[in-house]
């Protein structure tokens, strides 16, 4: 097993059309899936914002900041069009923003699973053919660690990511309300953080530590 799949990384040429276009899919998967369970999430709390605007949706035009994504295929750090919600429609607003919020990174890990499961299906199931040889290659090494790394960067509790609200239903309200203030401010820093790399090694530590776990799980 391990030898073919070592033969299959050394087909993949890095550079060619192809692969930039599977990749810009994979992204759109993963965000996809992400912004679209944020929205569920919040609609089964109780707040039906999301579904108004019509962001309960597979579409991912309906989800792709162009920036953003531009920003993840050049610099590997990018963002989605934030699904709206209105905490006021919470019973408990905090713990509603956190749990919404956490519905996000949770959904990328489950696709990660998802795309490991399919593969491990397809090794031992499907008939080599270039069709199955390519979907293989695309969810393994496209599709899994980008999921898997893009649930660990929102699960970083740095504003506006998906962990620092998840922190946030732990702090005291005073703080809250204080992280919710600067919340503006938390892009920018991102940005200072990607362009200068700090914590890039443990970042691709962790990431390539979960993918790795799940490959062993599966294979």
């Amino acid at each position: 097993m391990l030898q073919h799949l070592q033969n299959l990384a050394q087909n993949l040429d890095v550079a060619s059309m192809g692969e930039m276009v599977l990749r810009v899919a994979a992204v759109f998967l993963c965000l996809t899936v992400h912004e679209t369970c944020h929205g569920l999430a919040a609609l089964a709390l109780g707040d039906p914002t999301a579904k108004s605007m019509h962001r309960l949706s597979l579409n991912p035009f309906r989800h792709i900041d162009w920036l953003g994504l531009g920003m993840m295929l050049v610099a590997g750090f990018g963002w989605a069009k934030p699904v709206p919600v209105d905490p006021s429609y919470f019973k408990k607003p905090k713990e509603g923003m956190a749990l919404t919020a956490l519905a996000g990174p949770v959904s990328n890990f489950a696709l990660a699973l998802l795309a490991m499961l399919v593969c491990k299906g397809i090794y031992l199931y499907a008939p080599y053919n270039a069709v199955w040889n390519m979907v293989f290659e695309y969810l393994l090494y496209m599709v899994a660690p980008l999921s898997v790394g893009f649930g660990l960067f929102n699960l970083l509790p740095i504003p506006p990511l998906d962990g620092s609200k998840v922190l946030g239903a732990l702090l005291p309200d005073h703080l809250y309300f204080m992280q919710m203030r600067y919340e503006r401010y938390g892009m920018l820093v991102l940005l200072v953080i990607a362009f200068f790399g700090i914590g890039d090694g443990v970042v691709g530590t962790a990431i390539n530590g979960v993918y790795l776990g799940l490959f062993n799980l599966f294979f």
